[in-house]
């Protein structure tokens, strides 16, 4: 069996973990900004700059959850998007997508030099690929959609990879980079500015008027004149988004390798349930293999064997071992697009940014701009097409119909279902309990056993355990909690129900 290192992200080992204090008293500002992932920290970055008295609170630490997880592809080329969205919303959207996400790589460029930021930035080229001959025609449309759109695209039929391909979908000049010390480089710059920065500080209630009033579990109270939550997936549901959003997560292994082998480029496919390659700088002058895949929705089983066929194939392919493992999660939409812009219908001063479908460090600076935008009384000519509070029946109707039918599958399975186990093995842990009350019994190492309510405090869904990275997960909305079930990642804001040994079959 293939030894995966150490269960952290590379990025957060690799950097220090500054501190900041949890909100204790209520405070008044202009903006509020929930969440400190990249949509967060560059959104209040922005607004500073703008002039606007900003605070950033996080539930957890800083760049812990969805960003310190990424792969770091700074890149417009985004699978095989373009020839879908010309063919689905049309040209002009195609186009203005293709233009703000080529203007996020340079952004963070410019930004990254004016700061003085050392955040090894690199020039290389983003290729998506099919090694199916099959689907050649497919990325010769993309070349041919992502060329519209004004990305520098061009056909390939060979690579450095070490196996063949078909064919691919080749973006010069994109970035890959480590966003940890990018993003912590504007932290920095915030807190020289006077903005105020508050960790384990959990939001759990948003009163919106003038002003808006948000709560946290702690009972502080922060006034805003406008509010932005920015938390991944959006914890309060104002525009019927958790039923527009699919959340996924993928799988993370990292090693390093001979400089030779190293690809020269970030590459990625949808064949083999996800594969995605890129290489990063170690300080003693070698080169870090990061490989990305077995997608998978929050709540599957069997995702330690996931991670084994990844690291395999990475050692098959790259003679990699890795030395470090984790996950990293993101949420879709169904038309393909992220929600920019008004939290719902009626909102006149909250605002959210998600549906970043594995794309976040591009969209989370797009959203940046734009919110900063929005809230400073700018109207951007393109913020329509990422508006939440937008339609597409005929595009969006076929995934909502699917995403939403699972769900009800789900809910129905979880409540009504069989038992997994009697009791989980040491290190496991397994829903059991009668149809109806069901309980999420973990067992560690010595035996002793913790026991929560399996119903996921978000909307009531049945957790999984997850048997790689020993979590308990919402197969519905991705909601993730601890063994002792404190809530890891959204949107739940609440920890599972603690229940003792007695409940377990009653």
């Amino acid at each position: 069996m293939t030894q995966l290192g150490i269960p952290t992200s590379y990025w957060i080992d690799s950097t220090a973990n500054p501190s900041f204090p949890q909100l204790t008293e209520d405070i008044a500002v202009d903006v509020a900004v929930i969440g400190g992932g990249i949509a967060g920290i560059a959104t209040a970055w922005e607004l500073v700059r703008a002039g606007r008295e900003v605070v950033v609170i996080e539930a957890d630490h800083l760049l812990a959850a969805t960003t310190g997880n990424t792969t770091a592809k700074l890149s417009a080329q985004h699978g095989l998007i373009y020839d879908r969205l010309r063919s689905t919303l049309g040209e002009s959207t195609s186009r203005a997508y293709g233009h703000d996400q080529l203007d996020a790589v340079e952004y963070v460029a410019a930004v990254a030099d004016e700061l003085g930021i050392d955040c090894d930035i690199e020039r290389r080229p983003s290729i998506s690929y099919a090694t199916d001959a099959q689907q050649v025609s497919a990325v010769e449309a993309e070349v041919e959609a992502a060329r519209a759109s004004g990305l520098p695209a061009s056909v390939v039929y060979e690579s450095p990879l070490p196996y063949p391909i078909a064919a691919g979908v080749r973006v010069e000049d994109q970035i890959q980079f480590h966003p940890r010390k990018y993003l912590l480089g504007l932290v920095a710059d915030l807190v020289r500015g006077g903005s105020r920065v508050f960790e384990r500080s959990r939001v759990v209630d948003l009163s919106e008027g003038s002003p808006c009033r948000l709560t946290t579990r702690e009972g502080a109270e922060i006034t805003a004149v406008d509010v932005v939550v920015a938390t991944h997936y959006p914890i309060f549901d104002r525009a019927g988004l958790f039923s527009r959003l699919t959340p996924h997560r993928e799988l993370v292994v990292a090693g390093p390798i001979d400089p030779d082998r190293d690809p020269g480029g970030m590459y990625i496919t949808s064949e083999d349930n996800t594969r995605s390659v890129r290489s990063a700088p170690l300080e003693n002058g070698g080169r870090l293999l990061i490989v990305t895949g077995e997608s998978f929705v929050p709540g599957s089983a069997g995702i330690a064997a996931r991670a084994q066929r990844l690291a395999e194939w990475a050692e098959r392919h790259f003679g990699m071992r890795p030395t470090y493992h984790w996950a990293a999660q993101d949420n879709s939409t169904n038309d393909g697009l992220p929600y920019i812009g008004s939290l719902h219908l009626g909102a006149e001063h909250a605002y959210v940014a998600t549906g970043f479908g594995g794309w976040g460090m591009s969209n989370g600076v797009v959203a940046a701009r734009l919110l900063s935008t929005l809230i400073c009384g700018g109207r951007p000519d393109r913020d329509q097409i990422y508006d939440p509070r937008r339609v597409h029946p005929i595009v969006e109707g076929p995934g909502f119909l699917r995403a939403n039918l699972a769900n009800a599958r789900r809910f129905v399975a979880g409540r009504f279902g069989a038992s997994e186990v009697d009791t989980p093995a040491p290190g496991a842990g397994a829903v059991v309990g009668p149809r109806g009350s069901k309980c999420a019994v973990y067992r560690d190492s010595s035996g002793q056993t913790q026991v929560l309510s399996a119903s996921c405090t978000h909307l009531g869904c049945t957790v999984a355990f997850n048997d790689l990275e020993r979590t308990w997960d919402c197969p519905c909305h991705g909601s993730r909690f601890a063994v002792d079930g404190s809530v890891l990642q959204g949107p739940a804001t609440e920890p599972l129900r603690r229940l003792g040994p007695d409940d377990v079959g009653a």
